[in-house]
Formats: structure tokens, sequence, C-alpha cells
């Protein structure tokens, strides 16, 4: 008799929740196989290539295209008045304004595109690019946002200069203003300053950055003349939203354009958007009858697509002389560069900035944020956080480590007085967030106890006694970040994209008669690894084992409509989706087995991979024998088949947290930081696959690191760009990435159906301000408050010469 599996050995086979099941993707990677877009290679498909500003601000003149036609190749040059026929030389963003394809009448930015060259390879087109000839007449630039509403400051955008508003965001206070936003009671929050014993404030910049992924934004548009139909392959995050968008901007009806997100290269937030070149391409080929590509370069990437953050935030803090946080304000300037083009899903212009009061009970808050028009690159993506949650959970980080240092407190201890404790949850901030579920305190005192706090204290404080006696010219700092992330951008009644589409999400299961299964998405990944985890969900949820389970993403033509992979959405939107469609899978299932087997459906119970019937577990049907019966013996009036469809929109965001901490040595002579260790602690509910986890935990970690200790995309005066190449741009290597050592507690969502909360996001959330800190912290007992991002040895060495503890 063959022995029967053990129900040890029947979980281990499905490779579900909780395993460690190795990337199914990873084998076409790792061997070059991929399918990006540059791999597509269509017949007589051609390329295109713009020609860009060399100016932040200037009118065009003139634009003589002449000797570019002449070159052999060249196909075509296109210029915005070409584009104004059919209305297309504008374009809607995702923030409610609108954006120029190709530059009309003046340029608002270095690198902005101004023309677009087609010809047969991409070096014709690149030597037509040289010789299109534009006469301009440089224009005063506004490159500081603290001079955008000055009374005497240039109008950059003269197409909008008399619009009362912009986006439906409220009244204007200046030709550069683009919105205010205001959140909190303003009167209370005074009010609790006026009466607080301690208060503090500070500017706090979070330096202008970009996501730079692996790959760059390119896409290949083919119109097939014949049946008026559009086919667009691109790094598309959201393609859904991307067809809808060029449904709205082109006489194409919704249904005759596809949109294909194949292999992506990275994307955290960079490819949410709609690029000038997706627009270039599609109307080149509409125009020639023939497929058009268009692939930026690294400098194009760096300057020209969306950046990320700059932010400039005025924080305060009120408290009692014993450390209780009794108010928080913050008034914010937003730099959004020359449209306002970023992905703001919320109907909040600032996004999600309200998350600024963190994992603390603070009583009384009021945030206010201006958005202005500057002569930079437009954009503002969420770069692996969730619409300026990153900022707010600096700002707000730093300045409890500056209270801190106010009040003579050790910032532990500051945190620890005033973090939500476990019978506060739910908890409702003083913005009116409702966070779902949590253990703050267990996790931080979890996260001091691993590193050995109190020791570290005593081991910077013998340090700081040998430098001020001349015996060391290095300074020790210890940076701690607590943080509530808040993710899953979903909920449509505060959530929706273009001002139309909610941010659900969607799911379709179809089990084949064999019991194996496809599933469908309307997210999609780039890179975080949904072909596995997503089939975990499911082999969990219907007893098919993940290794049976396909899944597919990207394709308009054959996914559900879905808002896409953005904000820390996959897993507490896409994923719930996923559960709640397989459920839907395996109740239709249970019905079968009961008609099956001849008993009710409530004598059914599930086991694993099987029903059972309940007083007689060797009557039993698994799923993959009722997958057959499906197609073949179903109850009267069941269709046949096996197969589910779920939309998902969630009742409310789901709220990570975690704390991290991190140690430094400082070279005082040279500025030069090392990093000796860094522990970070999440909790992000559920864990599907915790190797997963900590592969997600170790990129966004590497990338908090890049941004604090490097990262900014600056400008000149006269609005050049700044580090616009690798050369510059600061990517860590293998080299220089510290070593993470990585911990977690789990606290599932009450409201997610497996009690997934997301953490794709949160180690760049908690991980910017806990490097910041340790920086900060070292010069602390030396009289420094605070030092701005990037900590570049240059910067920090500036700030020891200022605190006179340069040799």
């Amino acid at each position: 008799m063959n022995k029967q599996p053990s129900r040890k050995e029947r979980e281990a086979a499905l490779e579900g929740i909780g395993t460690s099941r190795k990337r199914v993707e990873d084998p076409r990677f790792t061997q070059g196989k991929g399918n990006y877009v540059d791999d597509i290679k269509l017949p007589d498909m051609v390329h295109g290539d713009f020609v860009r500003s060399p100016y932040a601000h200037a009118r065009i003149k003139k634009i003589n295209t002449e000797a570019a036609l002449a070159v052999p190749g060249v196909l075509a040059v296109l210029t915005a008045d070409d584009l104004k026929p059919f209305n297309l030389h504008y374009m809607p963003t995702l923030a409610g304004d609108v954006q120029a394809v190709l530059a009309d009448e003046k340029v608002l930015y270095q690198m902005q595109e101004v023309a677009f060259v087609v010809a047969t390879d991409r070096y014709s087109a690149a030597d037509g690019v040289e010789l299109v000839e534009v006469e301009y007449e440089e224009l005063q630039p506004v490159i500081d946002p603290f001079t955008a509403m000055d009374k005497d400051a240039p109008v950059l955008r003269e197409d909008i200069k008399d619009a009362k508003e912009v986006g439906g965001h409220g009244p204007r206070k200046h030709p550069n203003h683009i919105w205010t936003w205001e959140a909190g009671d303003q009167k209370a929050t005074d009010k609790a300053f006026k009466d607080a014993d301690v208060a503090v404030e500070e500017m706090i910049s979070y330096q202008r950055c970009h996501a730079s992924p692996m790959e760059t934004a390119c896409c290949v548009a083919s119109f097939d003349k014949i049946n008026g139909a559009l086919t667009v392959w691109g790094t598309f995050q959201a393609p859904h939203v991307v067809r809808t968008v060029a449904a709205l901007i082109s006489p194409l009806p919704e249904h005759k354009i596809r949109i294909i997100a194949p292999d992506i290269g990275g994307g955290f937030g960079n490819k949410v958007g709609v690029y000038p070149g997706y627009i270039m391409a599609i109307a080149a080929t509409v125009v020639l009858g023939i497929p058009v590509k268009w692939v930026e370069d690294r400098i194009e990437n760096l300057s020209a697509t969306a950046f990320a953050r700059d932010y400039h935030m005025k924080g305060e803090l009120a408290a009692t002389k014993d450390g209780k946080i009794t108010g928080l304000r913050c008034y914010t300037l937003a730099d959004h560069g020359a449209f306002d083009a970023c992905v703001s899903a919320s109907k909040f212009p600032a996004g999600l900035f309200m998350i600024c009061t963190n994992s603390y009970d603070i009583p009384n808050a009021f945030v206010s944020v201006d958005g202005v028009y500057t002569n930079k690159t437009p954009g503002g993506v969420a770069y692996r956080c969730s619409l300026r949650v990153t900022e707010a959970i600096y700002m707000v980080e730093r300045m409890v480590d500056i209270l801190a240092q106010k009040l003579g407190m050790d910032p532990a201890e500051l945190r620890m007085k005033n973090m939500i404790t476990p019978d506060q949850f739910p908890y409702t901030t003083t913005f009116g967030l409702q966070y779902d579920s949590g253990d703050y305190p267990a996790a931080f005192k979890k996260a001091m106890k691993a590193v050995g706090y109190d020791k570290l204290r005593k081991e910077q404080a013998k340090m700081l006694e040998d430098f001020k006696a001349g015996k060391s010219r290095k300074l020790m700092g210890i940076g701690i970040s607590t943080f509530t992330e808040i993710v899953g951008a979903g909920p449509s009644r505060v959530c929706d994209l273009v001002g139309l589409v909610g941010t659900f999400d969607s799911c379709e299961v179809r089990v084949h008669p064999t019991g194996a299964a496809i599933a469908r998405f309307g997210t999609k990944s780039q890179g975080q690894a949904h072909e596995t985890t997503y089939a975990q969900i499911l082999s969990t949820e219907m007893g098919i084992p993940a290794a049976d389970i396909e899944i597919e993403e990207g394709d308009t033509d054959t996914a559900p409509y879905g808002m896409g992979t953005w904000g820390s959405r996959s897993t507490p939107v896409g994923g719930a989706a996923c559960a709640n469609a397989a459920r839907k899978v395996r109740a239709k299932a249970q019905k079968i087995a009961a008609h099956v087997m001849e008993v009710s459906e409530k004598d059914l119970e599930w086991d694993i991979d099987t029903f059972r019937v309940k007083g007689a577990p060797d009557k039993a049907m698994t799923m993959k024998e009722v997958a057959l019966a499906a197609y073949s013996n179903v109850p009267e009036g069941l269709e046949m088949g096996l197969e589910a469809v779920e939309y998902y929109d969630p009742p409310n965001f789901t709220f990570p947290y975690g704390a991290y901490i991190c140690v430094v040595e400082i070279d005082t002579d040279t500025g030069e930081t090392a990093i000796r260790s860094f522990y970070a602690l999440d909790d992000c509910g559920t864990r599907i696959n915790p190797m997963i986890i900590e592969g997600q935990v170790h990129g966004g970690l590497t990338e908090a690191f890049a941004i604090s200790m490097g990262q900014i995309i600056d400008y000149d005066e006269t609005g050049n760009v700044i580090g616009a190449s690798f050369l510059d741009y600061f990517i860590p290597t293998a080299v220089e990435t510290p070593v993470w050592t990585t911990d977690h507690t789990v606290t599932p969502c009450p409201h997610h159906p497996i009690g997934a909360k997301g953490v794709g996001e949160s180690p760049n959330v908690g991980g910017v301000p806990c490097f910041s800190n340790a920086i900060n912290d070292a010069f602390a007992a030396l009289g420094g408050v605070h030092t701005q991002m990037p900590h570049t040895a240059p910067r920090v060495w500036e700030h020891a010469k200022e605190l006179g503890l340069v040799a």
C-alpha cells in the first residue's frame, strides 16, 4: 500500500505563503533570455531621437530642419507645429496639469524635447539631430524655488499664466504657483505651540534625486493602417493607464489600442508617467505607417525623465519639558519643475504627506505645502516610496532627533515616550489616517536589544572623550529611525489616476481541466518577483502547487484592467485581488466536490489541497480532481469551468512599519564616513516569501544609502544640469554598499485577505533618515544640529570645519 504524504509534505509541495521559494523569473534573467523593449525588432522598424534644448529657459525663434532631412536615412523631423493640427502638442499629466510633448514657442528646462527625428537607424537619427538648427532667445531662468513667487520672477508657464487653478487644486497665488495644500487643525496646533514648554524649528531639505533604473525609458509603437489598431511595447509600470491616456488624447478608440509591458529593468516610480518619447513614437508610426522605436540614453534619462523629491520643509515640534510631543507644524515648498507631472494618485496634490506624525501619538498637527514651477525637469515621482511619504518621515525623524538634543534626552527615550501603543489600534491620527495594526514599542525594543544600544552609547561617549583629548580624529554616530509607512494606494474614495479611474486592482484566475492554472493581473512587475509570489498566494488559497500556476501581466489585451505597480501596491492591492479570486474559485470547487461526492457543501472541510467529508476523512477530492470534474460533472444550474475575476478596491491603506539603527564613524579631517553596521527590522504583516522580502529590503536599503550619502540632481544658476551621468551620479556598487542585518516582527493587517501589508518601499522610507540621523548624531555633542543631505565627504568635512573640528 502506498504511503500517503503527510500534512507537512503536502504543504511543502504547494510552496505556498511563508515559503522561501526560489524566484521563477531568475533563470531567464541570469541567462540573458529576458524580453525587454530594446529586444523587440519588427519588420521595417525605424528609430526616433530628440533634439533637446541646451537652455533652461529660452524662446524658440526658428527651427530649420532642411539639413537634417538631407541626411541619408532621415525620414521625418517633427516639431510642435506638426502636432498642433492633431492637438497633440500638449498631453495631460497624472497630476492634472498639461505638459508640452514638444516645446511650443519656448523651452522651460534644459534637455526639453524640441524636435523628433525619425530615421532608418539610430545612427542616422543622431546625425539628423545634430543638424537641426534651432534659434533661441535666452531668457532669465528660475532655478531657486524660494524665488519662484517673487514679484519680479519671470513667468514660466505662459500657456496657463492666467489660469485660476491647476488640476482643480484651488486658487493660485502667482503665475509660477501651482497649488497650496493644507491638512490638520491650524488653530489647535498654534495653541499647542503657544502653550509648549519647548519648541524646535529647522529647515529640512530632501534633495532632488533620480530613480535611475537599469533600463531607461523606451518604447516601440506600431500602427496597423488596415485595421486602425495601435500596439505599443514600452517600459510601463501601469499599462492600462497608458492605454487610457493614449485614448484620451488620440482619435483611436481604446479597444484599438494595445499596450504591452514586457520585462522591465527596474521602475521605482520612474516608469509610471507618460513621457514625450512615447507620444512621439506613436505619432510617428501613425504618420509613417511603420513601427517606430525610441530609446533614451543614460544622460537623457537622468536629465529629462521624472525626478524625485525636491521638498524643502520647515519643520517644528512642540513638547513638554519631559519630552511629550504636543504639536507638529510643517511648511513645505515643493519644486515641481516646469510642469506638474508627478504621479499624484491621491486626491491630495501633496500626496500622502500627512503621514508625517509617523509612529507617534501627536495630538495636534498642521501642514501646508506650496507647489511651484521652476526651470527644471518636471516629475516628482514616488521613488521607492508612496507619494511624499519619504519626505514626511525624513522631516519628522530629523525633528525628533533635534528635539531630543534640545531637551538633553536620548533620542531612543524620546521616541519610546511618544510611540503609539498596541492598545490604541486601530489608531486614528490627527490627520484622519487610520493605522491598521502594530506593536511599535515591541519592535523598537527588539531593535535596541539586537544592536546592544546602551553599550553603543557608552562606546560613543568614550570615542568622544578620545576626540576631545586629541587621541583620535574620529567621531561615532548612532542613527535611529522608527517609521510607519502608508502603502497600497487603492481606496478609490481618496485615490485615482488621471482624475478618472479608481485605484483598484484585478486578478483573473482560470484552472485548467488537468489542475494547472493561469492567473492574469492588472499589476506589472519591474523586478518584484510577482511570478513567484502571486503563485504562492494562489497555491495556498486553491491547493494547487505554485509550480503549476502561470502568472501573466503587462498586456492590456489579456490582463484585466488594473492600475499597475507603484506605491508598494502589488501585495496590498493586487495580492488581495489574487486571494479573493482564488477564494471564489475554491467556493465553486466546493460546490462541484459536494455534487460529485453526493454530500452537502456544509459537510465539506478544506484541508490544504483537498475537500474532505466531515467525519469521513477518507472520502475526499483533491483540487486537481475537482478541476477535471468542473469541465464534465457540475451541479445543475452551475456553469462549466473553474475560473473567477476579482476587482479589489481596498477599504483602507496598509501601514507597514519598522525600526532601524545605523552606526557610523566619521573622520573629521577628510569627511569620510564608514558605515559600521546597519540593523533593519520590518513588520510587513504576513510574509509571503521571506527570501524575496530580504531581497526587497536589501535593495531598498541600498537605495536609501545612495540617496542619503551621495545622490543629487543639481543645477547651476543658469539651469545647467549637474551630475547627469554615472560618472557624477552616485550609484553604489558592492564595494560601497554596507552589510545589512535584517529582522522582523509580524502584525497582520486586519482588513487584508491574507494579512499582508507590503514591504518594497519601507527600507527607503526608514533608511534615509536613519543614515542622516547617524551623521548628525556624531556631531550633536559638539554643537552640530542639522546638516543637509546628501552626506558626501566634502559636505561632512565642511560641517566639521564650521564646528571648528578640522585639524
